[in-house]
């Protein structure tokens, strides 16, 4: 992956890697890694996340009862879908790391 920055923005990023004895792609990495975790958090990115879930397991049960159809198979209905209050957040990479 490439990522284009302007002059000032990278000399900053260059001077704070620096800085942090690191290297430019190791603060770009923490970076993003922080914005990840930060999207975990973010109420309003959740719920747009849980609509978007429903939405794969609506479109999963109409191509499933398509498909059953086709074959000549009886289709269930599917399990009613199930609203979780917040997904359980990932695990960070340096908690897999260490095990």
């Amino acid at each position: 992956m490439a990522v284009r920055l302007d002059e000032g923005a990278h000399a900053q990023l260059r001077f704070i890697a620096q800085l942090r004895g690191n290297s430019i792609a190791d603060e770009i990495r923490r970076s993003i890694e922080d914005r990840i975790n930060a999207a975990q958090d973010d109420a309003d990115l959740i719920a747009r996340a849980q609509e978007a879930r429903q939405e794969i397991e609506r479109e999963a049960a109409a191509r499933t009862a398509a498909i059953a159809g086709f074959i000549g198979q009886t289709v269930t209905s599917p399990p009613a879908a199930k609203t979780a209050a917040k997904p359980p957040r990932a695990r960070r990479q340096s908690e897999a790391r260490s095990e």
